[in-house]
């Protein structure tokens, strides 16, 4: 069964934001979960997957971006996004060190979440790692627009997972990019998924396609405990 969730109200400067904690127990790590562009920390993607992380031993910290929660369509610029992404950690470290829990504290997010999640690392948030789903690299048909200058030098761990039809990374490029970052990072494809990771001919609801690359996902934080 999925860990009981608790709902915490994240502010963020001068706003407040929804968040949603969720702790098994005794827990060997938490995974903080940013949503993509297009959708909220309640779509059934971000919801299967931590209650599937969940049910693999892991806490996890669901929250809303500024625009998000204003019912907004575009998203916040970088600047918000990141205090945002600050505060978010803050908030599951607290929770962590009021239950005692010692585990590593990561860092996950959904396309425009993950992304954010990188820049505001390499501007100094501490995360044990980071988990890419789908990691936006360039607009669709704009490969030559390259959304990856901040993540060379960055030597924490992270895993890109990326399904094969994503129009967001141009497979070839992606690769490039993962190599030169260095091992640290790691690339996973998932073969035939698109950038919400369905996979044609398959027609699986989205709380199945987000639970199943939970996973992969402890499997990678596991390993680089």
């Amino acid at each position: 069964m999925p860990a009981e969730e608790s709902d915490i109200p994240l502010a963020v400067g001068e706003v407040t934001v929804s968040a949603a904690y969720a702790r098994p127990d005794n827990p060997w790590a938490t995974v903080v979960v940013a949503h993509g562009a297009g959708a909220g920390m309640e779509h059934p993607f971000l919801r299967g997957f931590t209650d599937a992380l969940n049910s693999l031993g892991l806490a996890t910290l669901r929250f809303n971006f500024p625009y998000r929660e204003a019912g907004r369509r575009f998203p916040d610029r970088p600047p918000a996004a990141i205090a945002t992404w600050n505060a978010a950690m803050a908030a599951a470290a607290e929770r962590a060190a009021t239950h005692g829990d010692s585990g590593p504290l990561w860092a996950a997010g959904k396309s425009f979440g993950g992304r954010m999640a990188s820049m505001a690392v390499s501007e100094g948030m501490a995360a044990a790692g980071l988990i890419y789903l789908g990691y936006p690299l360039h607009p669709p048909g704009k490969p030559e627009k390259l959304r990856d200058e901040h993540l060379y030098g960055m030597t924490t761990p992270m895993l890109f997972l990326q399904g094969t039809r994503d129009t967001f990374a141009t497979p070839e490029i992606l690769q490039d990019v993962v190599s030169r970052i260095g091992p640290s990072a790691v690339l996973q494809w998932m073969d035939g998924g698109d950038h919400s990771f369905a996979v044609a001919g398959a027609k699986r609801p989205a709380g199945e396609i987000g639970a199943s690359l939970a996973a992969p996902v402890a499997d990678f934080i596991r390993s680089a405990r």
